[in-house]
């Protein structure tokens, strides 16, 4: 790659210079030689780019252009390694390269086969991501974590026969490839999500032979290990979770000790180690997403109407969401730029997406945007990468 000296290009150089030495002074220097050689190779071996500093070889690796990262990746273990940490992603931050980019699960029209694809801010398909590694599931949680998306669980069916899943799967986008993470405690499906302050949590769903579960478990990057912490009150299954000032918030689905769907919000304070109880949740809820320092949901009784809710104190308001199209239409959310981007799950002809800016002046939060998943959209989330 251009601007770059390889290890075999540097080494053959340090040779070329070893042979000028002239034959009288041979013996003074051939000693003193082999341990410069030594210590270059030893350099080599140790240092990000040679003759730079690391913290200076680590800034100019960052400023390379996204598009070309995952050939860079392939250049030596020392480089994918820096590319695969936290570290990376904060240093492209400071040098002002983070982009926002909408990875959108899409099914076919056939039902038969899902792929992700990335969008870009103005909604260009840019990228078709590789398949994902395992076999084929429903019921899966989907969080991004250090710039990563994370696909955990979920139920699958190999050779006719059902099972619910541990296996845990990441794709780093700036080598565009998968691999395999630490496995859950439980097997899990229909269950409720969230990174909250650099960690994961999942929490409830449906477990093996249909069980439903009240176990919670917390995955720790750092440790690359899942641990099992306080349980839900209550057995819990097609719920959702989100993360606000540190807390975990879980609510939606359905709960083995209430009638119908349950309104009670479960939330964790990860620093007391404790569950408390709140009882004005939503029902029924198809689409959810944290915009800023609020929570946007809809219910599925309702596909007009957009509950919006702030956890300062723990209010619930709701706004019209204006009719385009069928009136029945169900949505699923984006984020993109700060706005709410409502995807629809019909393919209607000349259907825009609609968008709702929070910050705008009042009576004109609500416009419609270009952007649109080129399938049918199952999920969606924002990376800045």
């Amino acid at each position: 790659m251009s601007g770059f000296t390889s290890k075999k290009r540097f080494l053959d150089t340090s040779m070329a210079f070893s042979t000028l030495i002239t034959h009288e002074n041979h013996q003074v220097y051939s000693k003193s030689n082999r341990l410069l050689a030594s210590r270059v190779a030893d350099d080599m071996d140790n240092s990000i780019l040679p003759g730079l500093p690391d913290d200076v070889a680590k800034y100019c690796l960052a400023l390379v252009p996204r598009r070309y990262l995952p050939a860079m990746g392939a250049v030596c273990k020392k480089w994918r390694s820096f590319l695969k940490t936290k570290e990376f992603i904060t240093v492209r931050k400071l040098a002002g390269l983070l982009e926002e980019w909408l990875f959108v699960l899409t099914m076919d029209s056939e039902g038969k086969e899902s792929h992700w694809v990335v969008l870009d801010c103005l909604g260009l398909k840019r990228q078709l991501l590789p398949p994902m590694p395992g076999s084929t599931k429903a019921g899966f949680g989907v969080v991004v974590l250090n710039g990563k998306l994370l696909v955990m669980a979920g139920y699958s069916v190999i050779d006719g026969t059902g099972a619910a899943s541990a296996d845990v799967y990441e794709y780093d986008c700036y080598l565009n490839s998968w691999s395999k993470l630490s496995s859950m405690n439980v097997a899990r499906y229909d269950f409720a999500c969230a990174e909250v302050n650099g960690k994961v949590y999942a929490a409830g769903g449906y477990g093996t032979d249909r069980d439903s579960l009240s176990s919670v478990e917390m995955y720790d990057p750092e440790t690359g290990r899942w641990t099992l912490i306080e349980s839900l009150r209550r057995p819990r299954w097609g719920c959702f979770a989100c993360g606000f000032d540190g807390k975990v918030y879980v609510m939606g689905g359905r709960s083995t000790f209430t009638i119908g769907n349950s309104r009670f919000v479960e939330v964790y304070d990860p620093e007391k180690h404790t569950w408390c109880e709140m009882k004005n949740g939503r029902v029924m809820v198809t689409a959810h997403a944290v915009l800023g320092k609020k929570l946007f949901c809809m219910e599925w009784k309702n596909q007009r109407k957009l509950s919006i809710f702030n956890p300062e104190d723990n209010s619930w308001k709701t706004v019209a969401v204006p009719l385009t199209g069928n009136s029945n239409i169900d949505f699923r959310f984006g984020i993109l730029d700060g706005k709410l981007l409502l995807f629809s799950l019909e393919e209607e002809p000349g259907y825009r997406t609609l968008l709702y800016d929070p910050n705008a002046s009042p009576g004109s939060e609500w416009c419609t945007s270009e952007i649109k998943p080129s399938a049918r959209c199952l999920c969606c989330v924002t990376i800045k990468a």
